[in-house]
């Protein structure tokens, strides 16, 4: 039995839920990532914009989002108001909500650049934590003896890899984000 293959599933995951946490930082244009996940309170519960709503990018710097039931245009809005946008939404006559992304400047780029620069050092917290997880289970399996000594060293080599290649990847993820949000 792979003690480390057994796993792999779980790095993936930390890796899976990088790319969509940092989905939600903003580049110099409008992404329906920004707002999908914003919860709203309508009927009675607290539901993500994109389950009650049409959202769409018209332009690169708005975002149009189109409720199917006009009676939560108000909490649609008090959510996004409160959502860290960054701009106010802006409702028609017809329901239609919009909002308007200021285009970014350096300090606002740099903000944001702090704000990745968290999300990837919990990434690589969550892999570590995962790492010394599996770590654990092949020195319990060594003193169960269901791995001899030899096989208990082969498994650390393979999670020391597994997990130098998440690092890597956590990486240039965010290399190429942080090249997003400061536009070059």
């Amino acid at each position: 039995m792979d003690i480390v293959e057994s796993h792999k599933e779980e790095f993936n995951k930390v890796i899976t839920f990088l790319k969509k946490d940092l989905s939600s930082i903003r580049t110099g244009r409008a992404n329906t990532d920004l707002v999908a996940h914003i919860l709203v309170e309508a009927y009675g519960t607290k539901t993500p914009l994109e389950q009650l709503a049409a959202l769409s990018v018209p332009e690169p710097r708005s975002i149009v989002i189109q409720p199917w039931d006009k009676n939560i245009v108000k909490s649609i809005e008090i959510a996004l108001s409160s959502g860290n946008l960054g701009t106010a939404p802006h409702v028609d006559d017809d329901g239609i909500i919009r909002l308007n992304l200021p285009a970014l400047n350096e300090e606002s780029r740099k903000n944001l650049v702090k704000v990745l620069h968290s999300k990837l050092e919990n990434a690589r917290t969550s892999l570590r934590s995962v790492r010394d997880k599996v770590r654990e289970s092949i020195v319990k399996a060594e003193r169960d003896k269901e791995v001899t000594q030899d096989d208990k060293y082969r498994l650390f080599e393979d999670l020391d890899k597994l997990s130098s290649e998440k690092q890597d990847e956590i990486k240039s993820i965010g290399e190429r984000k942080e090249k997003e949000i400061m536009g070059t």
